[in-house]
């Protein structure tokens, strides 16, 4: 049985996000075989083509235009053509146009052939050092800052590691707010430029990345970020044996606070730092 119509086909092209090597064969023998090339913007695309010598029909197919030429698109597959989608660069759809049109090619049963290539996120996520067993995509962060720091805020327990898209306008304002909504000690990596020559791969915690940063405008004063955050660890919960407890509560009976904590853990070899939060809960009830 056969599961689509007697249509054309949608391909799915991705294009290189800076280094035009990075293009298959298989994505070059697609630009060069289909009838029409939707592409986000002609002139971008044209540059592409132009350096591996393929000439085809291009459309704009932009945020602009996508209700107007989905519509358009959709008539032509009907009739049979291939159409291939591309995006200025990267992988379609993933905050660029495209979702509406083969939303309408499942509706109509019209066949889509994604072609697997480049993606900042996930090339950035491959370098990052941060583990990539779950992760979310959250696309570009929002604008204004209040929506970005309530976003933000909104994901400080996320457990899954973050991937974000900034631009440079903002890096420096957003790992600002990172400090502030999720945390300074977090770690997150920021990776920009991807694949072109002054890629730049920077690891650490979010608050020496801040000042790192802003110590030279080239690094960050060029192309967009891809922002990868840390997924949230709940904090090991330490045991306090019945032992230390009764060491602690005799000390704490004549000396201070901190001097009952550091006299404790020097006796019981234990890290002053959890024994002080457990005293801290202790003098609070």
């Amino acid at each position: 049985m056969n599961l689509f119509n007697n249509t054309g086909i949608l391909y799915i092209v991705p294009t290189p996000i800076g280094n035009l090597s990075d293009i298959t064969y298989r994505a070059l023998k697609t630009l060069q075989e289909v009838d029409i090339i939707a592409c986000e913007n002609i002139q971008h695309t044209n540059i592409l083509l132009k350096h591996f010598n393929i000439k085809n029909i291009l459309i704009s197919f932009n945020k602009n235009n996508e209700i107007e030429q989905s519509s358009y698109l959709i008539k032509k597959l009907k009739k049979g053509k291939t159409i291939a989608l591309v995006s200025n660069a990267g992988t379609p759809v993933i905050n660029d146009p495209g979702y509406l049109l083969i939303k309408q090619c499942h509706i109509f049963n019209i066949k889509i052939v994604p072609l697997p290539g480049p993606c900042a996120a996930i090339t950035a996520l491959s370098a990052s050092g941060i583990s990539s067993d779950r992760f979310c995509y959250e696309g570009f962060l929002p604008s204004k800052k209040k929506t970005r720091c309530d976003l933000l805020y909104s994901l400080r327990k996320e457990k899954r590691t973050m991937i974000f898209y900034e631009s440079k306008y903002r890096i420096i304002d957003t790992i600002t707010d990172i400090i502030n909504e999720i945390g300074k000690n977090r770690h997150i990596v920021i990776a920009r430029e991807i694949t072109k020559k002054w890629e730049m791969i920077y690891s650490n915690k979010a608050e020496i990345i801040l000042s790192w940063i802003k110590e030279d405008q080239n690094r960050y004063n060029k192309g967009e970020n891809v922002v990868i955050i840390d997924g949230y660890q709940e904090p090991k919960k330490v045991n306090i044996s019945e032992n230390i407890k009764n060491t602690f509560s005799i000390l704490r009976s004549v000396l201070s606070l901190k001097q009952s904590v550091l006299l404790t853990s020097k006796i019981h070899k234990m890290n002053k730092n959890n024994l002080y939060k457990y005293a801290i809960k202790k003098e609070e009830k």
